[in-house]
């Protein structure tokens, strides 16, 4: 039985999770739940353990001096809640954590019970994954469920994903078994620069969260993070004419899925982020769609100068569908 002494009752909960490891390519999914952690000031209320969890061995706990004292922090996953103000009231709870090594199910199910506890409504999961897409157009962001009538109601893909899965298919999985409404947010990542941060991805994840939850977000720096790397990356693909003609490639492939998108739906949305964004204050480092922006940050474990030539990582061929990425998941 969970019991949450001392967490208020929630105002319409949405659920947002995010987990460090195999979905999330540039750490972009988990910094997108740290950023509304840092920015709106969640506070934790629960940790789960990790002796049921994780390997320590894959995940080995750090060690830290506090006031000349040794401390040690220990993998796990952790949530908190913020309550969001304004017009439209809403509080979120946001699960953040390092992917499970193992009892994925006992994981996923402690998970829901802190979800019916709090009355959560909606369950939203980040994921990012490698793709074939270039740095210089916009993140690629597709939003997947296993509910129909939510795909319906939400314009979603209903998810057809087939293969290998990570912690975020096995949650919205189960979330439907529970009959909680689930939705998995996937940003493709170039798999050429694949090294975190990546704020450029994490960036479209929050524009696309925004435009689902219906909540305006504090962006704070990070578009102009965002501007940084984008910068940077260029300057070092113009370096190496292979990895410049390669994004050139990969520029033209997506430029031509992309013409039928230049108009409908696709410059209605961004019209509407506009207005809701004007009505609302301009709203300090807003970027659209993670679109031209994004700081470049050095492999320091290789001393990468550059980065690497073009190459897939058999690591990252996990989840989600279309939008130029590779494979797909829930």
């Amino acid at each position: 039985m969970i019991e949450l002494e001392g967490v208020p009752e929630l105002v319409d909960p949405v659920m947002i999770a995010a987990f460090e490891g195999w979905n999330d390519a540039g750490d972009s999914a988990s910094s997108a739940v740290a950023h509304l952690e840092r920015e709106w000031k969640g506070e934790v209320f629960a940790a789960l353990d990790a002796e049921d969890y994780y390997d320590f061995q894959v995940n080995r706990p750090t060690v830290f001096l506090e006031g000349g004292v040794r401390r040690i922090t220990w993998p796990t996953t952790r949530l908190s809640v913020v309550r969001v103000g304004g017009d439209k009231p809403r509080d979120l709870v946001l699960v953040r954590g390092i992917e499970p090594s193992m009892r994925w199910r006992s994981f996923c199910n402690e998970i829901l019970g802190f979800a019916h506890e709090l009355g959560v409504e909606m369950v939203v999961i980040l994921g990012a994954l490698l793709g074939d897409t270039p740095h210089t157009r916009p993140v690629p962001v597709s939003g997947v469920t296993s509910d129909p009538d939510l795909a319906r109601t939400m314009d979603l893909e209903e998810t057809r994903y087939e293969g290998p899965t990570g912690i975020v298919g096995i949650l919205q999985e189960a979330c439907t078994h529970a009959g909680v409404p689930a939705v998995s947010l996937w940003a493709a990542v170039p798999h050429y620069v694949s090294q975190p941060p990546n704020p450029k991805a994490t960036l479209a994840l929050l524009n696309r969260l925004e435009d689902l939850i219906d909540l305006r977000i504090p962006l704070g720096e990070l578009a102009e993070d965002a501007r940084a790397w984008q910068l940077g990356v260029d300057q070092l693909a113009a370096e190496d004419s292979e990895v410049a003609e390669y994004v050139q490639t990969l520029e033209e492939a997506r430029d031509t899925a992309d013409l039928p998108e230049a108009s409908g739906e696709a410059i209605a949305r961004e019209f509407e982020r506009y207005l809701r964004r004007r009505d609302g204050g301009p709203g300090p480092g807003h970027a659209t769609d993670g679109g031209e922006s994004t700081s470049y940050l050095r492999d320091t474990s290789s001393g990468r100068t550059r980065p690497p030539k073009p190459a897939r990582d058999e690591r990252d061929e996990p989840e989600e569908p279309g939008d130029g990425s590779e494979s797909s998941d829930d």
